[in-house]
């Protein structure tokens, strides 16, 4: 009996719509992830990137569990001496709702190069819109 192992050419990906609206952030950052990463194929290898495309819808309306809204907090750094830079989770969800979900996802990947690739596959959106109805996606529930 011989390993099955996808190669770059054998892999074909399609395109699925997550509904953020109401649902936790890690539940849903999680369900993305494994789509990207191509688990829930029989098809999957690791070391191939055999993941779909995934669109979130709704990024503004995810709740988060807890008081997370108020103690979670966002840092990022400009790279300069005293540049680093701290917000609230309340603050974020203001200013850049997107942004939540797409650290949320960029954290439950891998930490490499296909890693990178898999992540450039998430496409992210606050509203109910998005200009993805060409690639015909799936709605994907979670659970």
């Amino acid at each position: 009996m011989r390993t099955y192992v996808a190669t770059p050419t054998s892999v074909t990906s399609r395109w699925h719509v997550i509904d953020a609206q109401g649902l936790v952030l890690g539940r849903v950052a999680s369900h993305a992830a494994r789509l990207l990463q191509g688990k829930h194929k029989a098809t999957y290898t690791p070391f191939i990137d055999t993941g779909d495309h995934v669109v979130i819808i709704n990024a503004a309306r995810i709740t988060l569990t807890g008081r997370k809204e108020d103690q979670k907090i966002y840092r990022r750094h400009s790279g300069y001496p005293g540049g680093l830079r701290e917000e609230r989770a309340k603050v974020v969800r203001q200013r850049q709702p997107v942004r939540m979900v797409e650290q949320a996802v960029r954290g439950m990947l891998p930490k490499s190069k296909l890693g990178d690739a898999m992540f450039r596959k998430v496409k992210v959106y606050a509203g109910e819109t998005h200009p993805h109805q060409a690639q015909q996606p799936t709605q994907y529930e979670v659970a």
